[in-house]
């Protein structure tokens, strides 16, 4: 079975208690100041002060009943979060069998969705935090299996958790040796070039092998990939240069990054965002479709994996801080990563309400590439590949670009429009 673990959820479980926790205690700390003429409150919130106060005003409320109001609210939220963590955790996804193993060394595997077929093969290459199985979720919910069933041959890597061997290992070691010898395996398989798919920190590492292998590849994906990244909020960076003493540490003390630290910076990015998600999940029939669908994806998200130290501190830092992709000093064996040296035909997917990869980071990327195809989509990082809508609006165009690509067409298929040297899908 690909490598599934249940640990009490969402990660970390007392931070996200404690964002609740605190927000209740500062709101009743703030509660005294909430008078607009308070010389506390920011001159860019006194507008809004006053606004609130007019709104209790209006609704003839005193402030003990504002206040009993206020308690009643976060007291609430708390306990609807408290009620959504505990039914997620005696909730079980049903997940389906999994496929050959082609391919495998030390923790990396290499699954076969379309064994025995005689279609076009493709190499989809995932990201190093979280596990693989986010492109084979459900039986209705599979990338990988909907395009085996039309005609694909889709080989996918299943990186695993970090295991003595990796945990020294550098993204060289993961590209120009894991990731080089599982495209190996797939050439030996099926005796034609490969379309590469890579998804998030995947279009990443999948990158580099694109430009050492061009007479491997015969098409380029990347869906939700970052390239620029310091095409985020100022703010996020100056973060993660506070945290880089505490990320070295933790690298140097235990070898790698720990899932509840990365999980946590991921949360970071919106605390309020897996409360809110859960505190909805309270509310909703366990036995309905979109219950179980909530269960398999956020089983997903809690089931990451640690980071080899060497590739936290060089994605970490080296990414987020130094820029290095996009300054054209990222290093995979000593050459620096170019998009523009990358000759096949290429596709950059960019979810237009993407929060972990913001769209101007990926866009960046179909700039850099050459002639590259774009498709900007109206969803978020998750939902592009498990979502509602994601046959309609990633898979089946992903498969049709992936089959113009592969017939080395000079035309690809119609929708396509040149915009700024990027064909917009």
């Amino acid at each position: 079975m690909l490598r599934q673990h249940r640990l009490p959820a969402p990660r970390p479980l007392p931070l996200h208690m404690a964002v609740l926790t605190l927000t209740w205690m500062v709101s009743r700390a703030a509660l005294p100041l909430s008078s607009a003429v308070s010389p506390s409150w920011r001159p860019d919130l006194r507008e809004a002060a006053a606004n609130l106060q007019q709104n209790l005003q209006n609704l003839g409320a005193s402030p003990e009943a504002f206040a009993r109001a206020v308690e009643a609210e976060a007291f609430r939220r708390l306990e609807a979060f408290a009620a959504g963590a505990v039914a997620f955790n005696h909730a079980r996804p049903h997940r389906p069998a999994e496929p050959s193993v082609a391919w495998a060394e030390g923790t990396t595997r290499l699954l076969d969705y379309g064994r025995g077929g005689g279609g076009i093969p493709l190499l989809v290459v995932p990201s190093l935090v979280n596990r693989a199985y986010v492109l084979d979720l459900t039986g209705r919910r599979s990338l990988m299996r909907w395009l085996a069933r039309r005609g694909f041959r889709p080989f996918l890597v299943d990186w695993g958790a970090p295991g003595e061997a990796e945990r020294a290992f550098t993204l060289t070691d993961y590209i120009a040796g894991r990731l080089d010898r599982a495209l190996d395996a797939v050439l030996a398989a099926t005796g034609r070039p490969v379309g590469l798919v890579g998804y998030c920190m995947g279009g990443m590492l999948a990158l580099p092998l694109a430009q050492r292998r061009p007479a491997a590849v015969a098409a380029f994906a990347a869906l939700a990939t970052p390239w620029d990244f310091h095409a985020v909020d100022a703010g996020r960076r100056r973060v993660l240069q506070a945290l880089a003493p505490g990320v070295r540490r933790v690298v140097e003390d235990q070898g790698l990054m720990p899932v509840d630290v990365l999980q946590a910076m991921f949360a970071s990015l919106d605390p309020y965002q897996t409360p809110r998600k859960f505190q909805a999940f309270a509310g909703w029939d366990k036995r309905s479709a979109r219950a179980k669908a909530f269960v398999a994806v956020e089983t997903w998200l809690n089931d990451g994996v640690p980071l080899a130290g060497p590739v936290a501190v060089e994605a970490l830092l080296g990414w987020y801080l130094d820029n290095t992709p996009a300054r054209g000093e990222w290093l995979v064996a000593g050459r620096p990563v170019r998009p523009a040296e990358v000759r096949c035909p290429s596709l950059v997917v960019v979810p237009g309400r993407d929060i972990i990869v913001p769209p101007d980071s990926a866009l960046a990327l179909a700039k850099a590439l050459p002639g590259a195809d774009c498709r900007v989509l109206d969803g978020g990082h998750v939902g592009m590949v498990v979502g509602s809508r994601a046959i309609e609006e990633l898979y089946r165009p992903l498969a049709s670009w992936l089959r113009h690509a592969a017939a080395a067409s000079p035309v690809p298929g119609k929708g396509f429009a040149v915009r700024n040297n990027i064909r917009i899908v």
